[in-house]
């Protein structure tokens, strides 16, 4: 029987699938041929970060230079945070020592310390005819030796008081000239005492002079005499000798 058409309702069968050509084998390459790998560029520079959150490297990456710049600034030459603290601390203390020592000046009362009143001043064959200074710092008083009293006409001593009658300055005994000069305002007294020259109003005072029991001179700056009152004739206000 003679070979019919295809049926259309016969599945089709698919044709085998044509066997692809083998592939030419490819070549050794050589080993020096290979090229390194080329090094992967640096991250660009992240620009300003301020403000935002440093990682934990940058943060122990930086550790060192404050170390360092906390070193520089222990060995500055200019003062550095160590010395400020210990200034600062030493006004502190000095004022607090001193504001104790005000409250406790302040709890107890002014005490005036004077030279006492009497002294013994020698024997009088200790002196010379004159005036002799030796009593002036301490006590404040000439002694002087006379020929002859300007009041009583004898000799003998009397003690002047160191103490201008004008305002109550300290006068200086100039040998040279014979008197007592006075620094403040030129006040003039001469060796007896009187006044003679300056604004002073009256002479120098002299105060009591006596004999002790043991031979030597005794002199009391608590009883004073005035000589325009009349009280050097008193003769507690000379020493005849």
């Amino acid at each position: 029987m003679a070979d019919e058409p295809n049926d259309p309702k016969a599945p089709e069968v698919p044709a085998a699938p044509a066997a692809e050509p083998a592939a030419a084998p490819k070549p050794p390459v050589a080993a020096a041929a290979v090229k390194p790998a080329a090094p992967k560029p640096a991250p660009a520079s992240q620009g300003n970060v301020a403000g935002k959150t440093t990682s934990v490297a940058a943060t122990r990456a930086a550790a060192p230079a404050k170390a360092k710049a906390a070193a520089m600034d222990d060995t500055s030459p200019l003062v550095s945070r160590r010395v400020w603290l210990g200034m600062a601390w030493g006004a502190f203390s000095a004022a607090s020592a001193a504001a104790l020592a005000a409250t406790g000046r302040f709890m107890f009362p002014n005490v005036l310390n004077e030279p006492p009143q009497q002294f013994k001043a020698g024997f009088p064959n200790d002196y010379v005819t004159g005036v002799d200074e030796r009593w002036k710092e301490r006590f404040g008083v000439w002694l002087v030796r006379t020929p002859e009293d300007l009041v009583r006409g004898e000799p003998g001593f009397y003690a002047l008081l160191t103490v201008c009658t004008h305002l109550g300055c300290t006068p200086n005994y100039l040998s040279a000239e014979a008197k007592f000069k006075c620094p403040c305002h030129g006040s003039g007294f001469r060796v007896t005492g009187i006044n003679f020259e300056g604004p002073a109003p009256r002479p120098l005072e002299r105060c009591a002079i006596s004999l002790g029991d043991d031979g030597q001179i005794l002199v009391d700056k608590a009883l004073k005499f005035q000589y325009e009152l009349g009280q050097w004739a008193d003769p507690a206000s000379f020493l005849s000798v």
